[in-house]
């Protein structure tokens, strides 16, 4: 782990990353990319110092209301953020000012903070996402080793369920010859469905590999599943999008299932959704924070 200063936490479209690096070592990480250009070891967390202050200056200036987002890059509840508890104080400032949240996780970390999440949700949206990718516990353990299980990860979207917040699930990636099964996708539909998720996002079955993450997934394959990586090499090259030779006979029963059970799938209308806010009470309430 190390400090540093920053000059600005929100994007030009209200998302933050409170984290850079990871330890949750998904073996197919985006993240990971050397497009990113990230000047240190992924695995040593950059923790940016004045992201509260930043974000509580930017949410004071904001002349309108929107859904701010966290998770995109770096997970908000890595293990760090159980000491520093950098993502919890954003939260509350978003809850203090009336901000939206759309929130992006793979760890039941996220309970911590379910009182937060309840009072924004209460007073504006508040959306919880959460990536399932294989519904195989073994087989979790091996594609994403330091994150909560597939079975984890699905108890959390039953405990927001229950509390009004509403979910989408992301199922991406999903990697050839490992989880492009229907017994893979029905499963974690299976999970969708009981945990009444509002919308599901995928792109299609496969997954991405550019420079940096790669190399990476290549070293993950030869360690986990040995004589993969030279399958892939034959099968893709070194193409960036690797899609499964089960896409679309994976994808139409996606589709179907989504359709049969009211599930927003197209990938506009659910990113239309997580960046609406939604105003439930014009009238300022006071935050549980400030008293």
């Amino acid at each position: 782990m190390h400090m540093v200063e920053v000059k600005g936490i929100l994007s030009s479209k209200n998302g933050m990353n409170l984290y850079r690096g990871c330890s949750h070592g998904c073996i197919y990480c985006d993240s990971r990319s050397r497009c990113y250009q990230m000047q240190h070891d992924f695995e040593d967390i950059e923790v940016k110092r004045n992201a509260i202050e930043l974000l509580e200056d930017a949410l004071k200036r904001k002349r309108e209301k929107c859904m701010i987002s966290t998770g995109a890059m770096t997970d908000p509840y890595i293990p760090l953020e159980i000491q520093l508890q950098h993502t919890r104080k954003c939260l509350q400032l978003i809850e203090k000012y009336n901000f939206g949240l759309a929130i992006q996780t793979k760890s039941n970390r996220i309970l911590r903070d379910l009182d937060v999440l309840k009072c924004i949700n209460e007073k504006t949206k508040c959306v919880v996402q959460m990536t399932l990718t294989t519904f195989d516990e073994d087989s979790c353990r091996l594609i994403e080793p330091n994150v909560s299980t597939t079975k984890e990860r699905f108890e959390v979207l039953k405990v927001m369920k229950e509390n009004g917040i509403p979910t989408v699930v992301w199922i991406s990636p999903i990697l050839p010859f490992i989880n492009d099964t229907a017994e893979n996708i029905n499963g974690i539909l299976n999970y969708c469905e009981e945990a009444g998720v509002k919308g599901i996002i995928c792109f299609g079955m496969g997954l991405t590999l550019r420079n940096g993450n790669r190399e990476y997934f290549y070293r993950a394959l030869d360690e986990k599943f040995p004589g993969l990586k030279e399958r892939y090499i034959q099968s893709y090259g070194n193409m960036y999008d690797i899609r499964s030779k089960n896409n679309q006979e994976l994808m139409e029963l996606f589709y179907r299932r989504c359709k049969q059970n009211g599930i927003l799938y197209d990938p506009n209308v659910v990113f239309s959704y997580l960046n609406t806010f939604e105003q439930k009470n014009s009238t300022r309430q006071i935050s549980i924070f400030d008293l």
